[in-house]
């Protein structure tokens, strides 16, 4: 059944709304394709190691244990905003509204500070995977799987959000790795990754990249190939160059390979993908495609199957001043690993070399048992950092007194 709106935004995406709809009464839930059975030998067929399943609805506020996490000196975590089911990338608007995606309940959600509460819009809903979130000149990029939408003016339209303009719609449609983390770079266009359609194989040359596009999508380039899934990159203040976190392929063990930390230092680079796995691992089935000696070798191996996503430069004042220009990075936790890893966050120090990393925030692993799953992570005008969990549907706010 689809409903009655009066949002232009609303009446605009009810078609795909209603395809939404559609599916999930005939699959049972908005999930997708999952890559887990590609590359899996035959000695692993009845491994009983399989995707976490997602979690669609948000937890309430005391279901949610912050104080099982640990955090350095000084530092102080509390819930900035709940009932955000399936929270996933963060954008923050010139006027401090943050807004937020979602990879499979379809929404986009905006966030307005009133001091002692937060309040909560959803702007959008009906959308075919909407993780990626951009804001830039009072406009708010939306990504799904296969476009990138923009809703104008959208500070002064939170309660009445204008119908979207396709920006850019020559991506493929592919579920595996479709959903997107994007972002403007200091060269004012907009960059979009597109995964490899599947755990590992040798992918189309429309895959396993990154992209950029001009804001009004009049042109597109391929600026890094060999990269299997980015959800999430940043560019150094200092330098302006571009890192991006990378998942690694499943299936050749507990602890091979590694998620990547990977910095482009010009358009063009190739970072191994489905080759060379965490700069010196060839592929046991695609390895001849390439050599590790012509792929560009991860900076820092963030561990195996730790699901590294969202990560930002440090950019703020209130932290401790060894903070500033570390990056900080959401790592997701694995499934593909019969010990779980990740479900932290962790600095990054690429000041060192070689660049030296450690343990942020942790605790949303208990044991085996997990109740969370940070996702991105965005500094905020006054130096805290806030935190996507799209398990417990909610942002933290992460802040610093001495």
């Amino acid at each position: 059944m689809c409903i009655r709106t009066n949002s232009a935004f609303t009446r605009a995406m009810l078609p795909a709304l209603c395809a939404t709809l559609l599916a999930a009464s005939n699959t049972g839930a908005q999930q997708p394709t999952s890559p887990a059975a590609d590359g899996r030998p035959p000695e692993l067929a009845a491994s009983p190691l399989a995707p976490n399943p997602p979690a669609l609805l948000a937890k309430p506020a005391a279901a949610i244990p912050l104080d099982k996490i640990e955090l350095p000196p000084g530092f102080h975590i509390e819930q900035w905003a709940g009932g955000l089911a399936n929270a996933r990338e963060i954008a923050l608007g010139s006027k401090g509204t943050v807004f937020v995606g979602t990879r499979l309940v379809g929404k986009v959600y905006a966030i307005v500070d009133k001091g002692d509460h937060r309040e909560v819009t959803t702007i959008a809903t009906g959308l075919h995977r909407p993780n990626g979130v951009a804001f830039k000149d009072g406009a708010l990029y939306v990504a799904e799987i296969e476009r990138v939408l923009r809703i104008d003016d959208i500070e002064n339209r939170l309660d009445n959000p204008p119908a979207p303009v396709v920006v850019y719609s020559d991506l493929p449609k592919d579920e595996p790795h479709g959903w997107k983390f994007i972002a403007f770079g200091p060269d004012g266009w907009l960059y979009v990754p597109v995964g490899a359609p599947c755990n590992i194989c040798d992918p189309p040359a429309s895959h396993a990249q990154i992209r950029r596009i001009r804001p009004d999508g009049s042109k597109a380039e391929v600026y890094a190939r060999g990269v299997r899934n980015t959800v999430g990159f940043d560019w150094d203040p200092r330098t302006h160059d571009l890192w991006f976190t990378d998942n690694g392929r499943d299936w050749l063990g507990d602890d091979i390979p590694s998620d990547e930390l990977n910095h482009a230092t010009a358009a063009g680079q190739n970072f191994g993908y489905p080759f060379c796995h965490e700069g010196n691992i060839p592929d046991p089935q695609f390895g001849n495609l390439g050599s590790c000696a012509n792929a560009v070798p991860p900076t820092v191996k963030l561990g195996a199957h730790v699901a590294a996503l969202g990560m930002r430069f440090y950019t703020g004042g209130m932290f401790p001043s060894e903070y500033r220009n570390r990056m900080i990075v959401a790592e997701h936790g694995s499934w593909n690993r019969t010990k779980r890893s990740g479900y932290r966050l962790v600095w990054v120090d690429t000041s060192q070399s070689p660049p030296t990393t450690g343990v942020f925030a942790q605790g949303w692993l208990q044991g085996q048992s997990y109740w969370g799953r940070p996702v991105d992570v965005q500094v905020m005008p006054d130096g805290s950092l806030l935190v996507s969990d799209d398990e417990a549907g909610a942002l933290y706010r992460i802040t610093y007194t001495k």
